[in-house]
């Protein structure tokens, strides 16, 4: 008789979208993703642009839809918390009634969105989409206070650093002067480790209470004078 060299495991894993290699299932190196998720959708960050209805309005006012916001909270303190080894970032209504939600290993993303329902069982876990991001938001708030901490100031000013939106790498702000070159963005690569930094033109900011970063990078962190 014929055997069969096809494992139960990896059977169950071939029908989610592929076996994996062993051990594929703990935390996931950063930053290259397994060699098993080539092929994934890429985090789509915050741009809309994709299909889909637009959030729900409140008398004409833009607003999340209640469905997404619950997922998005219930998501959030899972990838802040025992899943931040393989979370990117989210994205409520995207489109409307749905979350998009980025990490670095789609099987553990699988056991995020479980674990989010199980925490909160008003939430739908099948409104989420998963997609593949390049960085942990950990890996990248890491990077950030690096450059943040850094006392060497370059020939241009730096204004904030912030997470980029689609977990990417970190986003830097300077002078125009600053944006255009590239030996700040080699610099500022050095200081980060190797986690990709796109300088873009911006203004100086006022430090908000603390100079803090804020959860989820949607708040860049100020460069002190």
């Amino acid at each position: 008789m014929r055997r069969t060299a096809v494992t139960f495991a990896c059977l169950a894993a071939a029908l989610l979208g592929g076996c994996s290699a062993p051990g594929g299932s703990g935390p996931a190196a950063e930053p290259p993703a397994p060699p098993s998720l080539e092929g994934a959708p890429a985090c789509p960050g915050h741009d809309r642009a994709g299909p889909g209805a637009p959030p729900a309005t409140v008398d004409g006012t833009p607003a999340n839809t209640p469905e997404a916001a619950r997922l998005s909270q219930a998501v959030a303190a899972q990838g802040y918390g025992a899943f931040a080894d393989v979370y990117g970032t989210h994205v409520t209504d995207r489109p409307a009634g749905r979350v998009a939600v980025c990490v670095t290993d789609l099987a553990r993303g699988r056991r995020l969105l479980e674990a989010a329902g199980k925490a909160d069982p008003s939430v739908d876990p099948g409104r989420a989409d998963l997609y593949l991001s390049r960085y942990t938001h950990r890996a990248l708030v890491t990077a950030v206070e690096r450059l943040t901490a850094d006392q060497g100031r370059p020939a241009f000013p730096l204004y904030s650093f912030s997470p980029a939106a689609d977990a990417s790498g970190v986003v830097a702000t300077s002078t125009a002067e600053g944006a255009a070159s590239k030996d700040l963005k080699a610099r500022l690569e050095q200081i980060t480790e190797g986690v990709p930094v796109t300088v873009e033109r911006g203004d100086p900011a006022t430090p908000l209470g603390g100079d803090k970063l804020r959860r989820a990078g949607d708040t860049a962190s100020p460069v002190a004078p």
